[in-house]
């Protein structure tokens, strides 16, 4: 498919996992592919291979919390594709809690705020009038969680990621009629390598899957890739779950119920 052929696009966090995931798939489908991460070495191996693979993809360092940083990483997605037609917002943060509430830190809170949604927010501040320049092929996809949907630990990433949610469907209003469209997707348990050392909580975790597997980057990247492409150029607001089936399940209460 060459959904994407002319597009310019630029993909945060995209040096390992979804971020990777995506860029590679975007890049499959004939986009020019800005490949941004807040380390160098990773961002040149994805860009490298992608290019290697008979893609087009530049690697750019930058860390989402600095608006100079930022800007500079648009403007080189401009200089090198021509333009700006896709933005996709994967970095994130999330710090791990104490067993009470009340001994939480306000550091860990706000950073958790500071990766998940300020860093969209300033991509997208620097991205809009390029995206709008696109003529109607601009789209933005943030990558949230069904941490924003359900209990599944984790205060701070969960507010956060409830927040995106929220800001990815004001912003979508507010940009549909510059011909920008503006979506996010919902992953459930992803195997990236966050689980490399944790392989029996991946597997446990399956159980809980009505699909009976835990996701994939590419599965969140395919999402990624219809929402942004022209395929769904009369979608906009909306929050896509990428989540095996779980927010409309409970299999362990189900199973509980059920045992005799």
């Amino acid at each position: 498919m060459t959904r994407f052929e002319g597009c310019g696009a630029l993909v945060t966090g995209a040096g390992q996992g979804i971020g990777e995931a995506t860029a590679r798939r975007l890049a499959a489908e004939g986009a020019g592919v800005l490949v941004v991460d807040r380390e160098a070495e990773r961002a040149e191996r994805v860009a490298l291979s992608i290019r290697q693979e008979g893609g087009t993809a530049a690697a750019f360092t930058c860390e989402v919390d600095e608006r100079e940083q930022v800007g500079a990483a648009v403007a080189e997605a401009v200089r090198v594709f021509g333009g700006l037609a896709v933005l996709v917002n994967n970095t994130y943060a999330y710090h791990q809690e104490p067993a009470r509430f009340e001994e939480h830190e306000d550091e860990a809170w706000y950073a958790d705020f500071e990766g998940c949604v300020h860093g969209a927010f300033r991509c997208v501040r620097a991205a809009v009038p390029h995206l709008v320049a696109a003529g109607g092929r601009g789209a933005i996809v943030n990558i949230g969680s069904v941490n924003a949907e359900r209990h599944f630990g984790g205060h701070g990433y969960s507010a956060a990621k409830a927040a995106l949610a929220s800001f990815t469907r004001t912003l979508a209003v507010d940009l549909a009629p510059r011909g920008v469209r503006v979506n996010l997707v919902e992953p459930g348990t992803i195997a990236t390598s966050t689980w490399d050392d944790r392989p029996e909580v991946l597997r446990r975790a399956a159980t809980q899957y009505p699909l009976g597997r835990v996701g994939t980057p590419q599965d969140v990247a395919g999402a990624v890739a219809f929402l942004a492409s022209p395929d769904a150029a009369w979608i906009t607001g909306v929050t896509l779950p990428v989540d095996g089936g779980l927010l409309v399940s409970n299999l362990g209460l189900n199973r509980a119920m059920r045992a005799e």
